[in-house]
């Protein structure tokens, strides 16, 4: 859903300056961030990345002063993933006053605190993967040593920022307008190539996965190769920055 949120986010921007306010540099929060980076590349290769990390996963002043400062340095676009509404409160208190900054809530439907600001989000819906564990250990066929890697196919992970829509409907009409040319659809509106791989990735990885190759890092090693797809092993050790992300990943 990042991967999505970034092809939002790179058609809209005016100053191809994205942002994203990260809790903490870990496997998980790094491939949020590249996703994000390379839907914005897929439709915009001129839009870049810059990360603020404020090592927590719930630090509204953190996450308020990260996000003020990625608008300051001219980014017009946020995503994070931090646990609480700071960014998408940023992002409307700027569209109020007249600055247009789109926001992406995480995990969550934020779009309802952010109604002029929120472009969409990514939603998490673990419920069916608990129901399919427990019916398994009630009927005896639990295997406790099975991950259990639910995405877009099963409806664990979703696209929007509300529970109805997608899009932010204030965005849609925007995103229908811009047009671009793909190699699989011809040319398409920014809003249908967007619903298309959306509708793809509900059919599985094998169909449409982001991390496609060729996938280079920020310092020119290639890291998937042109053909390949990130194993499930790789994304949930990736420690790089894709190559339209800015500076480099904390140690610490």
């Amino acid at each position: 859903m990042y991967y999505l949120n970034g092809m939002m986010a790179g058609i809209l921007t005016k100053s191809n300056k994205l942002g994203y306010v990260a809790a903490y540099p870990i496997p998980e929060l790094i491939r949020h961030i590249d996703a994000y980076a390379l839907g914005a590349k897929a439709v915009n290769p001129d839009a870049t990345v810059d990360v603020k990390w404020i090592y927590a996963w719930y630090g509204p002043d953190k996450a308020k002063e990260a996000a003020e400062a990625l608008i300051a340095e001219g980014c017009d676009a946020l995503a994070f993933t931090e646990d609480s509404l700071a960014v998408v409160e940023v992002g409307q208190a700027h569209c109020e006053k007249g600055k247009q900054i789109y926001t992406f809530s995480h995990y969550s439907t934020m779009q309802a605190y952010g109604k002029d600001s929120v472009f969409s989000g990514q939603r998490m819906d673990w419920g069916g993967m608990y129901a399919k564990i427990l019916k398994d250990i009630h009927e005896g066929t639990w295997d406790p040593s099975q991950d259990v890697w639910w995405l877009a196919k099963e409806k664990a992970a979703i696209l929007g920022g509300s529970p109805d829509e997608a899009v932010n409907t204030k965005f849609v009409e925007p995103l229908k307008q811009a047009l671009i040319k793909t190699e699989q659809f011809g040319e398409v509106s920014a809003y249908d190539l967007i619903m298309k791989r959306y509708e793809q990735m509900k059919q599985g990885v094998e169909v449409f996965d982001p991390f496609m190759g060729p996938v280079s890092d920020n310092k020119g090693e290639i890291k998937i190769k042109e053909g390949e797809r990130a194993s499930k092993d790789d994304l949930l050790s990736m420690m790089y920055f894709v190559d339209n992300v800015k500076g480099e990943i904390p140690n610490n």
